[in-house]
């Protein structure tokens, strides 16, 4: 079926649906997540047939590399593991079984990167011989969200044994609000193995979620294997809790055809006492090993061969360079560092702004732009490289200045959306708007999003998805949902939230319950959704 059709389609069904009548949207029994740009429904029920397929005539997009297709499975392999399917759909009216999905991708590409298209349009008809859903996207990214949202749409009946698409006719145009809608993994803390990275990938496509940020290395420990600096992986809390270059890869490559990027940090110059164990050279002295040594043109050195590591690795426009809480009495106390500034006339703010500036011209010259923790901004405003974004984690208001200043922001307001903060309650993620006091478009569009973060001094593999859901899910959707379809109480979305929660239990996601603390266990015995 060609594109032309397809959009004849859409448009005479969303004209069907306007016309029979307004009330056909019932946004109290919707239970997607997260909420569509536009959706309508009917309140029809078809069947999923047995033999249910993915066909691709029309599209552009070859699936070379089978990233449709795979998605295409997983998304009906989770469809169909909450229960055994009994039900022979081969025994009914034929008008009444939906025989597979059709998607048209009109980008012939698989290029995942900042900005890419994400928009899809759904439609599930209501009756038809022979029977099929539709998804049309730009970009086999757009589809990925669609077949999701499809899943959303379709449930197991315990009366029929079989899968059922409820409130047919569906058609559904959505598009996310912010092109960047991340979530932090923090393994220097905790080591995270790489099949507990994966599944968490696959809870982010849940929500509709796109940048892995990885908080690779910290203070405590360099996990990673670079072959420029083979040594640095020494600052590894054992043998085992070790990630190697194709482990890096492999990470990036599971992400991609799930349609998230990967963020690579590295923290400097604070943050990195770690570094040091292979590479001494790197402390200012034995007794006072961070920050990094700004003296030393070895620090420098090291960074551009991490750098020109992770560009063989990390293909995202953006890399972390950090930046944060940095403490430079260790500069000024440290006799041939003391000696250095004297030479350069620096005092330790001088200096700390030389080499986050320097560190930005490195990371530049690998083809980065750079994200940086909002530190550099408060201290050095626009000295930062016009191609900066600041990372806004101390409070409020930074966003608002940050945008002023001409520069672009990510939100991730420790005191909303910090998922490490167990007091920090869904009501407030859902709440937390990234555009808050900023009003004109201009600057509106420098705030690409936002973060929600678990920084891992408590977490680790036994913890890691109770931590995050369902508390992430509700900064997902105000990452995702126009801004006008967006609950002013959050209490409204409540029982939405809670469907959804029960969704990521029955997907094998560790949710935890709504009410109570991050990662708190259910009070009592009770229904799932009402938890």
């Amino acid at each position: 079926m060609g594109i032309r059709r397809l959009e004849g389609i859409f448009l005479w069904y969303l004209l069907c649906i306007f016309v029979i009548s307004a009330s056909a949207v019932d946004i109290k029994h919707l239970n997607i997540w997260p909420m569509p740009k536009s959706v309508s429904h009917g309140y029809g029920n078809l069947h999923l047939s047995n033999e249910f397929e993915l066909r691709t005539d029309g599209s552009k997009f070859a699936d070379a590399s089978s990233i449709l297709k795979d998605a295409f499975k997983r998304s009906i392999d989770v469809v169909r593991s909450t229960h055994v399917i009994e039900f022979n759909t081969s025994k009914i009216d034929p008008s009444l079984v939906l025989k597979g999905i059709r998607v048209v991708v009109s980008s012939p590409s698989d290029e995942l990167q900042h900005g890419t298209d994400e928009s899809y349009k759904l439609h599930v008809p209501a009756r038809g011989s022979p029977l099929y859903a539709h998804i049309e996207a730009k970009t086999v990214y757009g589809a990925l969200h669609g077949l999701e949202t499809f899943s959303q749409v379709c449930h197991y009946n315990i009366s029929s044994r079989g899968i059922q698409v409820h409130q047919v006719p569906w058609a559904i145009a959505d598009q996310p609000r912010f092109s960047y809608r991340g979530l932090m993994l923090d393994t220097s803390r905790h080591y995270l193995p790489i099949p507990v990275i994966k599944k968490v990938i696959d809870s982010m496509t849940y929500a509709k979620l796109n940048v892995l940020h990885w908080h690779i290395v910290d203070t405590q420990s360099f996990p990673l294997e670079l072959p420029s600096y083979p040594k640095l992986w020494n600052g590894a809390y054992s043998i085992p809790e070790r990630y190697t270059f194709a482990d890096g890869e492999e990470i990036v490559s599971y992400a991609k055809r799930r349609g998230i990027n990967v963020l690579a940090e590295i923290d400097v110059p604070g943050h990195a006492e770690s570094w040091g164990v292979g590479y001494p050279a790197l402390w200012p002295s034995k007794d006072c090993k961070q920050p990094l040594d700004v003296s030393n043109e070895f620090t420098f050195k090291l960074i551009d061969g991490i750098l020109s590591d992770f560009s063989k690795i990390f293909k995202y426009k953006f890399v972390h360079l950090g930046g944060d809480e940095v403490n430079t009495s260790c500069w000024e106390t440290t006799p041939h560092v003391q000696k250095w500034l004297h030479k350069n006339r620096m005092n330790g703010s001088k200096a700390y702004e030389y080499f986050v500036l320097r560190a930005q011209k490195i990371a530049l010259s690998h083809g980065y732009d750079i994200i940086n923790w909002e530190e550099t901004f408060n201290n050095f405003g626009k000295k930062l490289n016009p191609k900066t974004v600041v990372h806004n984690w101390l409070g409020s208001g930074v966003a608002q200045n940050v945008v002023k200043a001409g520069l672009r922001c990510i939100v991730s307001n420790q005191d909303s959306w910090y998922l490490d903060h167990l007091d920090a309650l869904w009501q407030g993620f859902y709440s937390n708007e990234p555009l808050t006091n900023i009003t004109d478009p201009k600057q509106q569009a420098l705030v690409l999003g936002g973060e929600v973060c678990a920084w891992a001094e408590h977490i680790d593999a036994s913890d890691i998805e109770q931590t995050i859901w369902p508390r992430a899910a509700a900064a997902a959707e105000r990452l995702w949902t126009p801004y006008g379809k967006l609950a002013k109480d959050p209490e409204k979305v409540k029982s939405r939230l809670s469907y959804f929660r029960c969704l990521l239990n029955q997907r094998g996601v560790a949710a935890a319950p709504v009410d109570g603390l991050g990662r708190e266990a259910p009070i009592e015995p009770a229904s799932c959704y009402l938890q």
